[in-house]
């Protein structure tokens, strides 16, 4: 397992359900590392806090971390026991960061967030199939606010993802969904970063990153 929480178990159509995501989160104390995305805080440590939405927050290291540094999260998850595991998380950190997240169970094949919510909206390695894919995209990028920051992280092919990279859109192909009248495009990119291959041995993790600002 890396150090993010990238969500790379399992394969077809049961692993977008409550149910497959559940049985996931309920077969360990912890799946992921605790700590926070890597593109994440590189890309969110400059920004103001504001009202922040951490798609598939996962065991709510993301969420907890942009708590901690001011920001207010919607935190949202199609799983209930991921859920209940970041709200006790969050809660052991101190009552100031968890009082700043609220959790939210959402299936993000159907969700709308809404038009211009979120100063910064934030999806870490969220794959859905296609279109579905597409359409959250598009409703995650409306839910920006005007000055806002759009953060989408994918895989890219790598001997770790291979099997799921392919579902992961490159931040250019993503980006040619954005109106350049309306988007001003920071990072649209492959971002390599050191990571853990399934056997333990240190190896190279390949990003793809997009951080655009909607424009005022």
């Amino acid at each position: 397992m890396t150090t993010q929480h990238d969500h790379h178990a399992g394969h077809g159509d049961t692993e977008y359900t409550q149910e497959f995501w559940d049985a996931r989160y309920g077969s360990a104390d912890r799946i992921w590392s605790g700590r926070p995305n890597t593109q994440l805080v590189t890309h969110a440590a400059e920004l103001p806090p504001g009202e922040a939405l951490d798609v598939g927050s996962g065991e709510g290291a993301d969420a907890i971390w942009l708590a901690s540094h001011g920001w207010r999260v919607t935190a949202v998850d199609v799983s209930a026991v991921a859920l209940d595991r970041a709200a006790r998380a969050a809660a052991a950190v101190g009552e100031q960061v968890a009082a700043r997240i609220r959790w939210e169970q959402r299936d993000m094949l159907t969700w709308d967030p809404g038009p211009a919510r979120f100063d910064l909206v934030s999806a870490q390695f969220m794959h859905l199939p296609r279109p579905a894919q597409d359409m959250m995209h598009a409703r995650l990028a409306a839910a920006v606010r005007p000055g806002g920051t759009l953060l989408i992280v994918g895989h890219l092919h790598d001997e770790q993802h291979a099997h799921i990279a392919p579902r992961f859109r490159p931040a250019e192909d993503i980006v040619a969904d954005l109106d350049p009248a309306d988007w001003r495009v920071i990072v649209a990119t492959a971002i390599e970063r050191p990571g853990t291959s399934p056997d333990g041995e240190p190896t190279t993790l390949s990003d793809s990153v997009l951080r655009a600002v909607r424009r005022s």
